[in-house]
């Protein structure tokens, strides 16, 4: 049986952070799928299209990573595509408090989804794509915060 694990998010966009993450786990899975999450109620900065070309463009060389998007609930794409692991990435305090509760509710809901949670490497965790967003927004120069070759 694969061990098939599921790394969400909304990746709007994808940081050098979660690149770095998702390489860390690919030993550790037969497959890796990168979820991009869509939600009909939030505003992305950049469309699903683009997000998606990205993150392929970022782990062509890694034929274990795929990308697809959801909808609804990330504990039951898990279980659609045969996952029973979700890979996470932990920056601080903070981000353990949310993802902790967020894990034990994936369990129940996704009878017994384990979630494995990766501690950044201290060099990524002041990254996130809230702050990439605001300095795109802001007319700044977001490259240092993206993967290689990354344009928008």
């Amino acid at each position: 049986m694969k061990k098939i694990a599921v790394f969400p998010g909304s990746f709007d966009p994808i940081t050098i952070g979660h690149v770095e993450l998702i390489k860390r786990a690919i030993p550790l899975f037969d497959k890796i799928i990168v979820g991009i999450g869509v939600n009909s109620q939030k505003k992305y900065l950049f469309p699903l299209e683009q997000r998606l070309k990205w993150i392929n463009e970022a782990f062509s060389d890694h034929p274990s990573v795929e990308v697809q998007s959801f909808e609804k609930l990330t504990a039951h794409f898990c279980t659609k595509v045969g996952a029973k692991y979700l890979v996470r990435g932990l920056r601080n305090a903070s981000d353990f408090d949310y993802e902790k509760t967020i894990s034990q509710l994936n369990n129940i809901v996704g009878e017994g989804l384990e979630t494995v949670f990766l501690i950044s490497e201290p060099a990524y965790s002041h990254i996130s794509s809230t702050i990439v967003r605001e300095i795109i927004r802001g007319g700044g120069d977001a490259t240092p915060f993206l993967p290689e070759g990354m344009k928008f």
